[in-house]
């Protein structure tokens, strides 16, 4: 049994602690494996990757703050992944239309291509990572995460 979030755990502790440990360790688990064939497939780094993927999510392009705040990232490593992917003619800067004084980032007809291509293989190898798990326990466990999401937005929107 490999060592993770949920290894420390012992009865004594809370089953919601429990719980957020156990979903924090499989998601780990599965980032660090995508992450390593991103990086030895693509030489691309996942942050690379996901600001890619919500460009592709968006065609007319996306403002840095709205793209910060999706990632859940700092501004400035938005800013600097974009400008990498900018060198590399995968991303353009494009005047807002909705602010003259404002630019969006938007994939380039190469990235759009680069990230297709990623985007398939990517799949496939979450696929793989999840295919010992039977199907009716993948929709059970998406319907209990959904319950949990509906019950955290709750709580979010009555804060």
């Amino acid at each position: 049994m490999a060592l993770d979030l949920a290894s420390r755990l012992t009865d004594d502790h809370h089953q919601s602690l429990k719980l957020w440990l156990r979903m924090l360790s499989c998601t780990v688990r599965i980032e660090n494996d995508i992450r390593a064939r991103l990086r030895a497939r693509f030489d691309v780094t996942l942050p690379r990757f996901d600001l890619m993927a919500q460009l592709e999510r968006h065609p007319d392009g996306m403002r840095m703050g709205e793209l910060s705040k999706r990632m859940m990232v700092t501004g400035g490593n938005v800013t600097g992944i974009a400008s990498q992917l900018e060198r590399e003619g995968l991303v353009a800067r494009v005047p807002d239309p909705r602010d003259g004084r404002a630019y969006s980032v938007k994939l380039t007809p190469a990235g759009r291509r680069a990230f297709a291509t990623m985007a398939r293989e990517h799949e496939g190898w979450v696929i793989e990572l999840l295919g010992d798990m039977p199907g009716d326990d993948k929709a059970r466990l998406l319907e209990l995460l959904a319950q949990m999401k509906g019950h955290l937005d709750a709580r979010e929107e009555n804060a």
